[in-house]
Formats: C-alpha cells, structure tokens, sequence
C-alpha cells in the first residue's frame, strides 16, 4: 500500500477521531488544527451534538434522547467523511504510482546493487500500466542492460528468452503525450516511431537532462527515487549497439536472447530480480 502524505494522514486521524466521538458519547474528541484532539470528559450535551447538530438538537436534549433519525443523519455524515479521506488516498496513490526495486549484478567492476523506481501515471497512464504489467510477470528477470551510453542513456528490456519476447513485442502501446521533459533519472520506453512502444525502456543519464528527446515524443512514465549512482555504473565498455558500434545487436537479441548475449557480452550488467516494494 501507498504511505500517504502529512495532509492525508490528517484526514484519516480526524476521521477516527469523530468515529470514536460517536461512539465513546460521554468523551469529546474535538479535532483542532488537523490532529490535536482533546480527551476528556463533559457533559452529554456538548462536543457529539455541536459537531453534528441540527435545529431540534438545541433543546437542550442528551445524547441517550437522540432520535433515530438523528443518529441515522449523523452516521450519514461520518460515513461521507470517511469517503472524502479514501477518495483522497486513492488520488494520491494514483498520483504516485508504486515503487519498484530493480537488483542489479554484474556493475562495472563485478559488484551488485540496486536501484528504485517510482511509477507516474499521471505522467503517462498507458506506459505506466505495462511497465507494471511486465514487472508483475517478471519480465525483468535476467534482463542485460545491453545499451550503455554515459552521460546520455542506460538502455534495457528485451527478455532473455526468445519466446517470452515474441508474445509482448506483438503488443504496441499508443503514445502517452509528453507532460514532463526527459530530465537525469526519469523512465522512458523507446519507440520505433509513433505508437510502437512495447518492453524497451531507457533511463536517461544526462546531468542536465535530454530535453531535445521531449519533442520527439519519449514520454516519461517514472523516475529512478534510488541508486542512481548504481544506474551510473551499468557496465559501458561496449558502447553503442550495432550496427553503428560494437556493442549488441538488437536483432540478434530478440532472435537469440541471453544465450547470444552471454556468449559474446559476458560483461554486461543485467537485473537478477525487480519487485514492487508497496
């Protein structure tokens, strides 16, 4: 589940507070400044009629006389408060999006480590939903990171058996549009061209970001929260990919998976698990 923020906190401590207000009777819960409370014991009379009165409530009548209309009508309030502090919870979360943590092996150097992402829908809904799609199936799983550039892009997302491949890359998304510039540690599929997107993701690199990418149409769906320093030592040696360098073929990923990359590019780091965190 999602840690929701200060303000919503706030919401669900009130909330309970008027809960217990209701059905403690004889004890005044008064929320003051959002979750200072005071307990103590009054009169029958005060806090539970004040917080949800009506005109017939100022006779001067305990809470033992409330009629049942009244207690119906006063429930109904609760309950509506109640509603407002989860809808509010779920727009946060959905906000928010989750949290995924990516174990890598084989950095530069032969260690292991570990990064974080943090998923945005409200950034782009779509990339979004199959990112978390692919994580729920481990698609990650003894995934190379097989296209590494410093300080431009950290590329990965061709599984490393052939079939598991075949069945997403038949599945092309529709594009997101950009709302936020492809700024250092944010998540973004690559394309093929308009509405192409499928497994492939790049995590941009760039100290000062690669906003020309923003007008191409790579729509940020997340961001690295954690380990960017470990993004930073994804094994580079190889360089760009073929045919324009001598790192791997892209084709001869998708034909051949880890079994090609493993013979001719042992070095290259690659994710032993990702997992949701919330």
């Amino acid at each position: 589940s999602h840690s929701p923020d200060p303000d919503t906190m706030t919401r669900l401590v009130a909330s309970s507070l008027l809960l217990a207000s209701c059905l403690v009777g004889s004890e005044a819960f008064v929320p003051s400044n959002g979750i200072t409370s005071t307990a103590a014991p009054v009169r029958p009379q005060s806090t539970l009629n004040a917080l949800f009165s009506s005109d017939d409530d100022q006779t001067g009548e305990s809470d033992a006389d409330l009629s049942r209309r009244d207690v119906g009508s006063r429930i109904a309030v609760l309950a509506s408060a109640f509603a407002t502090t989860f809808t509010s919870t779920d727009a946060f979360a959905e906000e928010e999006g989750r949290l995924i943590k990516f174990e890598v092996e084989n950095l530069d150097g032969g260690n292991s480590g570990s990064f974080t992402v943090r998923t945005r829908p409200d950034w782009a809904p779509k990339g979004v939903q199959r990112f978390e799609a692919l994580t729920e199936n481990k698609f990650w799983d003894g995934c190379r990171v097989f296209r590494v550039l410093p300080g431009f892009i950290a590329q990965f997302g061709i599984n490393g058996d052939p079939q598991v491949q075949s069945k997403w890359r038949l599945s092309s998304l529709s594009d997101d549009p950009v709302k936020v510039t492809n700024s250092r540690g944010t998540i973004v599929f690559a394309t093929a061209g308009p509405n192409t997107r499928t497994t492939q993701l790049f995590i941009n690199t760039n100290p000062k970001g690669n906003g020309f990418l923003d007008k191409q149409g790579f729509s940020p769906i997340g961001e690295v929260v954690e380990g960017m320093d470990v993004v930073d030592k994804l094994y580079a040696g190889y360089g760009e990919g073929a045919p324009q360098g001598r790192g791997p073929n892209q084709g001869l990923i998708q034909a051949k998976g880890n079994e090609y990359l493993e013979s001719a590019y042992p070095k290259l780091s690659y994710f032993s698990a990702a997992k949701f965190v919330n």
